[in-house]
């Protein structure tokens, strides 16, 4: 089934740039592999992109330059890599690869709530921001919130609703830190969701403030 929430257009031409942060990086690259509106739209900024290098004034290379190239690719091997494992059904594959194409279900889930559980995701480098899993079980909310800075999730499994709409498997939620929500988990399977975060959200409620050390977002 096509998604029917996409990245902001401002989003999408920075992963063409290669200029988003890591974790949202992710999110992207995964949103990617299950939509190809998005797809689309991301090779057609590409080729913006590379339409305007075309256009640029070119600058010779020394012949240093050119000699220690071709150096290096008279030296290179031909090296076989093992085919990657079988990818997790329910994964996307740029999240699976991140997971070590362990299963959703299989993931080291901590509990941090009633009916809601937090897995870290590793991200390679610095990273700028969070990346996380999140799972929300049937007809469980999320506690009325707002960001500190961008926040970005992407549904893997289940759906939740709240002001924006109805978010499904391969939905993205695009939020600036002017967004207030409270995501509410339909009746069902767990919501499972990815999300990048800048910052923490602020949560309006005082319970919800207090405990926040605890729950880890």
């Amino acid at each position: 089934m096509q998604p029917s929430h996409h990245p902001d257009p401002s989003t999408i031409l920075a992963f063409a740039a290669r200029t988003l942060a890591p974790a949202f990086n992710i999110i992207i690259a995964s949103h990617l592999s299950l939509c190809g509106t998005c797809r689309a739209a991301v090779r057609a900024a590409e080729a913006l992109g590379g339409g305007l290098v075309d256009g640029l004034d070119g600058a010779d290379v020394s012949v240093a330059c050119r000699a220690r190239t071709m150096a290096l690719l008279d030296g290179a091997t031909l090296h076989r890599f093992p085919a990657p494992p079988a990818q997790a059904s329910d994964v996307p594959a740029p999240l699976a690869a991140l997971l070590a194409h362990v299963p959703l279900g299989e993931l080291p889930w901590k509990s941090k709530a009633p009916g809601v559980a937090l897995c870290d995701v590793p991200i390679a480098g610095p990273a700028r921001g969070a990346l996380l899993l999140l799972r929300v079980g049937s007809g469980r909310a999320v506690p009325d919130h707002g960001h500190g800075g961008e926040e970005m999730t992407l549904v893997l499994s289940g759906a939740y609703r709240d002001h924006l709409g109805r978010f499904a498997r391969g939905d993205v939620a695009d939020i600036g830190e002017d967004t207030e929500h409270r995501p509410v988990a339909e009746d069902g399977p767990d919501c499972i969701c990815l999300l990048a975060m800048e910052k923490p959200p602020r949560f309006k409620s005082v319970v919800a403030r207090l405990l926040q050390p605890l729950i880890g977002i």
